[in-house]
């Protein structure tokens, strides 16, 4: 992997990834873009307990343009966008139009590909694998930022998530706080912890799974089930059997496994709901422990979080939608339509031939 970083017009930083070691990357921005102004402000709420980030800014961020003037595309001719250079493999830039940004964190986009009409399940191995790197790489960089504590590697795909952008992207999120998500993970870890005498919460997970009826595929390094409790129609996590904190610190051989894993996980999501259908809405989030102290988790430390990725889908069935009404926003408390157990045999029916 070649790793070249320039700057856009307005200062903010992007980043080529490249497959080959030759390759030059010196194409300059030629927009006439002034610097951009963020408005972006972390507030606590302190009933919840959580954080909110406020930011105004984002409403005027760029929204569902044609094909022909989607920003994501290589710029080619007098067609310009936010890759200066007319071809790409990989590419990470500043987000224009950022949740989060200075002391609030950072946010970045992740082109896969400049292919505008693909996803990220056409990527060969050597794509998808050159993804993982520019993930971990990413992860590495942002981590030593001062204003930042968790970072957070993620892909929306379809309209029907909010995806605004139709170019097969994902973005990266550095947060200045711990997740609130995270953090009951982490409250989890240390109670199963201390009534253990020093068990692991992820470890008792993965084994007791592996046992089971949920298990949709196994392979040397990785392991991808339907959780016991999930909460979405079709929702899949994938963890590395060799517990790490971080995308960092994964091994070479689970490196090497993963896309062939992936890959497959991503095609079988598109053939749920059968021949015919449109491409299958989904999220697909890693979750990486935090950088900041752990103090507040009694006895946790970061080696005992489980990198592992979550992928699920919004659509329950052929033609609807699994909508967070009142139970799931009011009380948080999700309702699910499908049973984990068929959700998992679903998708092991559907297995490349």
């Amino acid at each position: 992997m070649k790793k070249t970083s320039t700057r856009l017009a307005d200062g903010r930083e992007l980043i080529y990834y490249d497959l080959r070691d030759d390759t030059v990357r010196d194409a300059v921005d030629r927009r006439p873009l002034e610097r951009t102004v963020t408005t972006s402000e972390i507030r606590r709420d302190v009933l919840l307990g959580d954080s909110v980030a406020i930011a105004s800014h984002r409403q005027g961020r760029t929204y569902h343009p044609p094909a022909d003037e989607c920003p994501l595309c290589p710029s080619r001719g007098e067609r310009l966008s936010e890759i200066p250079d007319s071809s790409y493999d990989v590419v990470v830039f500043e987000n224009r139009f950022p949740s989060l940004a200075g002391d609030s964190g950072r946010c970045e986009v992740v082109c896969f590909t400049p292919d505008h009409d693909a996803s990220f399940a056409d990527l060969t191995e050597e794509q998808a694998r050159l993804v993982l790197d520019a993930w971990t790489d990413r992860t590495s960089e942002l981590s030593h930022l001062p204003s930042v504590e968790q970072v957070f590697c993620f892909e929306n795909r379809g309209a029907e998530i909010g995806v605004t952008l139709g170019h097969p992207h994902g973005q990266i999120y550095a947060y200045p706080f711990t997740t609130p998500r995270t953090a009951l993970m982490l409250r989890s870890l240390a109670a199963h912890k201390e009534a253990t005498g020093g068990g692991n919460l992820f470890d008792a997970v993965l084994e007791q799974e592996r046992a089971g009826e949920r298990v949709v595929l196994e392979s040397e390094h990785w392991l991808a089930f339907v959780p016991y409790a999930a909460h979405w129609p079709y929702e899949l996590h994938l963890y590395p059997k060799r517990r790490v904190p971080d995308l960092l610190a994964l091994d070479e051989a689970a490196r090497t496994e993963f896309p062939q894993v992936y890959l497959e996980l991503l095609r079988r999501f598109d053939r749920i709901f059968g021949e015919g259908e449109p491409p299958t809405p989904y999220i697909a989030a890693w979750h990486q422990a935090p950088f900041g102290t752990l103090e507040e988790f009694d006895g946790v430390v970061r080696e005992d979080f489980a990198l592992h990725l979550e992928l699920f889908t919004i659509r329950r069935t052929s033609g609807k939608l699994k909508f967070l009404a009142g139970s799931e926003s009011g009380m948080s408390v999700f309702i699910n339509d499908v049973p984990p157990e068929r959700a998992a045999q679903r998708l092991r029916e559907v297995a490349s031939s």
